[in-house]
């Protein structure tokens, strides 16, 4: 597919990464030729510096052959205006990146008039998955599918939880009553569990469940954890603005600190029931002075990693709080790993796994959508939903008799309102959802799953 991607920033190159592994033609389109450089340097994409909203920008980047045109600029008028162009000056799909919480229950008419196939805000996609831990602090992770009537949900196993040691199989009809494990992170490797598979302390694992069986499996591990009641957000930018105006519809009492004094009247304004605090949030003196201990929730989104990584590091010393890191750099995964941070929030990671779902859903045919797409492990591994269209080679077979790739996993079937965890006995039928996980395998539609 020939993608064009005006913006070289964090979120651009993020996505350059992401669907240059795919196959896809790739041309960037920016005016800082150093931006341009950066990353076409590192990733196979093409470069032309210029002008978003230029239409003679634009057919230099070949927008006359464009199938999917996506604007990541600092600019959400300036996003706007270039897919506004592209879709008139090609036949391509157009997607634009909308952050200004000023348009945020404006986006089905800005879908409508400027005929965008998607409208991304990676802040406000990032607060909701933050939302999401604090609902339930028990997984470091929660991953929607069927409209939130299926999730996966990321824990870590530690020693002494009544797992360790034993095998998918010996736990099947007790601990693991109503759930699939899906995946497991096992330090650099990713595994697709077979029933012999056997947990161990510091495994990653994620687990496909309704959030009722889920609940009912964590309280038989000993961690149910209630949603939190207060939370402090440090730094008072875009997310923050979007995580607190979530968490307070949901009767969580919520503290924001930040430094610019003119932001915090902003704040106070926008969200009269928050409490507003003008300071470092990074000053020791002030978290103790507000007593960070009391807090059950606490997200750590300034503007730096560095920041962020102390803060979190400090608030797991000193509480017993759900934490959260933001961070905008994920190339050094491995030392991140080594800090324990349990759940670390990436907007731009998040973005890409949204256009990532898109763009397979153009490259698929008609029998199947991609419904859902969540990239696991640093993307060794991807959860997929799929929804059946017609009859194919996996539709009408029992699962066991079906050759299914090595790595592939079908992890639950959403039919007629209700979830089923699948045996060998089950069968894909027309119309359900479907969830599967892959390693080591990029697909776009379920027949990819077979061998």
């Amino acid at each position: 597919m020939n993608i064009v991607i005006v913006g070289c920033g964090k979120v651009g190159m993020v996505i350059t990464q992401q669907l240059s592994s795919e196959d896809h033609n790739i041309t960037l389109v920016d005016e800082d030729s150093e931006a341009i450089a950066a990353v076409t340097n590192h990733y196979d994409a093409m470069g032309v510096v210029g002008n978003g909203v230029s239409y003679q920008t634009l057919v230099e980047a070949g927008i006359s052959d464009c199938d999917l045109f996506i604007a990541v600029t600092d600019s959400d008028e300036k996003n706007l205006l270039a897919c506004l162009i592209a879709g008139r000056a090609g036949k391509c799909k157009t997607i634009a990146r909308v952050r200004n919480p000023i348009y945020s229950h404006e986006i089905e008419f800005l879908k409508r008039e400027f005929n965008l196939a998607m409208v991304i805000n990676p802040e406000d996609a990032a607060a909701m998955e933050i939302s999401r831990v604090f609902l339930f602090p028990s997984a470091f992770k929660i991953d929607t599918f069927s409209g939130g009537r299926i999730e996966l949900f990321h824990f870590h196993v530690t020693e002494g939880m009544p797992v360790c040691g034993q095998s998918l199989m010996a736990l099947r009809e007790d601990m693991l009553k109503g759930i699939i494990v899906c995946t497991i992170k096992r330090g650099n490797e990713v595994i697709i569990p077979k029933g012999n598979f056997s947990f161990a302390a510091e495994d990653n694992v994620s687990i496909a469940a309704t959030r009722k069986d889920a609940l009912a499996f964590f309280r038989k591990l000993g961690e149910v954890k209630g949603r939190v009641r207060n939370a402090m957000i440090v730094g008072g930018g875009t997310m923050s603005y979007y995580l607190a105006e979530r968490l307070l519809r949901s009767g969580i009492d919520t503290t924001i600190v930040e430094m610019d004094y003119k932001r915090c009247e902003e704040l106070s304004s926008k969200l009269p029931a928050a409490r507003i605090l003008h300071g470092d949030g990074t000053n020791r003196d002030l978290l103790d002075q507000e007593d960070i201990s009391t807090f059950q929730g606490f997200a750590a989104l300034t503007g730096l990693d560095e920041e962020n990584i102390l803060l979190s590091l400090y608030a797991r010393k000193h509480s017993s709080a759900k934490v959260v890191t933001k961070i905008g750099r994920l190339n050094f995964g491995s030392v991140i790993d080594a800090l324990n941070l349990d759940t670390i929030i990436n907007p731009q990671k998040i973005t890409a796994d949204h256009i990532i779902k898109f763009a397979r859903s153009m490259s698929a045919d008609a029998s199947d959508d991609v419904e859902s797409l969540y990239k696991l492990e640093n993307g060794k591994a991807e959860a997929l939903e799929f929804k059946i269209k017609v009859e194919s080679p996996v539709t009408g077979v029992k699962l066991r008799d079906l050759k299914l790739k090595k790595n592939a996993l079908v992890c639950s079937i959403f039919r007629n309102g209700k979830n089923i965890i699948p045996t060998g006995q089950d069968e894909l039928m027309v119309g359900d959802s479907v969830i599967v996980v892959v390693g080591g395998a990029h697909i776009a539609n379920i027949r990819e799953i077979l061998e």
